[in-house]
């Protein structure tokens, strides 16, 4: 890897819209790490984007095993003593179309470690390779859905208060970062992914242009701000 290569990490980058950001950094002269919780999966898809001669490495992360994202903390560390670009794609939404109060609690404490806490502790613990160089850029991938005027209408409640509380993650980080770090949010709109379902308007490659722009943002550029397609949007 020559020394100027910039490193960036996709979460849940086997698929959908982490897949195809994986695939637009690695174009943009990134050397990007995909990770996903199943090797097999993970290890096809960087091995898709290999073939085309873009340069992917494949990491298994579980984001919800703290053990795991400290594993591969250590080996990029090792491997490039750098991180400059860490996207927090990894999602569920597992909700049924059932009331809030009355859906199995299972559903909402699921949904929060991944949606939440594991974007939590994947920042957590790789932002001090990002302040070793003082310079980083950290994106996470919420919705509308996690918009405060979202939360005066019923349904999705879980995914919905996931994304409300990353939202706020987002701003509470982005107070407390120093130097050249900036951390924003981003709804990538309603994707045609396995998530999204095959009605959706947006295409993964669409979605993820409309998110990497984050990632090649100079000092002057956002910090605790929410976007969709390039403009801010009301928390």
């Amino acid at each position: 890897m020559s020394e100027d290569k910039k490193v960036a990490l996709v979460t849940g980058g086997n698929r959908g819209i982490g897949f195809e950001l994986v695939k637009q950094l690695a174009q943009k002269e990134f050397k990007v790490i995909l990770t996903s919780r199943d090797p097999e999966l993970g290890n096809e898809a960087a091995q898709k984007l290999k073939d085309l001669h873009l340069d992917v490495s494949f990491m298994v992360m579980d984001v919800n095993n703290q053990e795991s994202i400290r594993h591969a903390a250590s080996q990029i560390n090792d491997q490039y003593k750098r991180l400059d670009v860490l996207i927090n794609n990894a999602g569920v939404y597992l909700d049924e179309n059932k009331s809030f109060i009355t859906m199995d609690p299972s559903i909402l404490e699921r949904t929060m470690a991944t949606n939440f806490y594991g974007a939590y502790h994947v920042i957590r613990i790789f932002i001090s390779l990002m302040e070793k160089h003082g310079h980083g850029r950290i994106i996470n991938v919420s919705s509308e859905y996690g918009a405060l005027s979202e939360m005066t209408n019923p349904g999705v409640g879980a995914y919905k208060l996931s994304k409300l509380a990353l939202n706020g993650l987002t701003q509470l980080l982005a107070a407390e970062v120093k130097g050249d770090m900036k951390i924003n949010a981003v709804d990538p709109g309603w994707v045609s992914t396995d998530m999204g379902g095959p009605s959706a308007p947006r295409t993964p490659k669409q979605a993820a242009e409309s998110i990497l722009w984050l990632a090649m943002t100079g000092p002057d550029g956002p910090n605790g701000e929410f976007f969709r397609d390039g403009k801010r949007i009301d928390w």
